[in-house]
């Protein structure tokens, strides 16, 4: 079955709290799985959340702070213990290489899996696949830190009552969307667009047009609002998005489903976060996370 999925492992920033490990999550996309920014303890919190190794095909990392990056060497073993028998891509940023090639070898085991290394070093596609294409966005932060963002390439819905008029039934209606045309009918005659779904991973930044350009039009955006509003300038001062502004930049960028994450230790109340993204004006749907939670990415329109 085709399951599409964001599994959340982890929303603590900096340092783990007694109900929040640090950062991980898990993108389930049909047959794939993409793991974000594996901060300590994402190996545990992907057995409680019942993922394994096996359901790794990528690992992106936004950017070398340990709250982001310290889980990468108990994965990156467990993938080697579990002897993955297919391709696992790592990608993060070039700069960061010498903390990469750390933990990847952080200490002795024996390496039965080829990961490949796949660096971020500018703006652009960094993988296509017949079912996505993988992007990357340089964010505002004091270390360098790129967002992601997968798109699923446009297809097409067929339309019954256009198929019956042109009296196209059964195998024919594969026939015609497999060679584009049947007995002179184009099979735009009979269909439309429909568009592919988009996810975006928006960590530690300040608003910049990066954030802006990965958020755009997404069905599912995960962002951090590690300060509160009233902290707007420690957030500025820091790196980071506030509630209100990662609400805005969703709001403005057409976002159907909003996750904030990345939670500072200072707040104990998660309902704040949900109140301050509502008053910034986002009205779509609103999930302020918390770990081993499954946020399905929404149904097509």
């Amino acid at each position: 079955m085709s399951v599409r999925e964001l599994v959340v492992l982890g929303t603590a920033s900096q340092v783990p709290t007694r109900h929040r490990n640090h950062n991980g999550y898990l993108l389930r996309w049909d047959g794939e799985g993409i793991l974000f920014d594996p901060g300590e303890g994402t190996q545990r919190q992907m057995l409680r959340a019942g993922a394994a190794a096996h359901d790794l095909n990528r690992i992106c990392v936004t950017h070398f702070h340990g709250d982001h990056s310290l889980g990468l060497a108990g994965v990156i073993q467990r993938i080697n213990l579990d002897r993955v028998p297919h391709e696992i891509t790592a990608h993060y940023p070039r700069s960061g290489k010498r903390f990469f090639d750390r933990l990847r070898h952080a200490t002795a085991y024996r390496e039965t899996v080829a990961l490949t290394e796949a660096p971020v070093d500018a703006d652009g596609v960094l993988a296509t696949t017949p079912a996505y294409a993988l992007e990357a966005r340089r964010l505002s932060h004091p270390v360098e830190s790129y967002g992601y963002r997968l798109v699923e390439p446009d297809g097409r819905r067929m339309l019954p009552d256009r198929l019956a008029a042109h009296g196209i039934t059964g195998p024919d209606v594969g026939r015609i969307q497999h060679e584009g045309s049947l007995r002179g009918v184009p099979l735009e005659a009979v269909s439309e667009v429909r568009r592919g779904q988009r996810f975006a991973f928006v960590m530690d930044t300040r608003l910049c047009e990066g954030a802006r350009e990965l958020a755009e039009d997404c069905d599912l955006l995960v962002i951090e609002s590690t300060f509160l509003d009233e902290d707007e300038t420690l957030a500025t001062e820091h790196g980071h998005l506030t509630a209100g502004q990662a609400a805005r930049l969703a709001r403005d960028a057409g976002v159907r489903h909003l996750v904030l994450t990345h939670f500072s230790q200072r707040y104990s109340e998660p309902a704040e976060f949900e109140r301050q993204a509502r008053a910034a004006g986002f009205e779509g749907e609103l999930t302020v996370a918390h770990d081993l939670q499954r946020v399905p990415v929404p149904k097509r329109r």
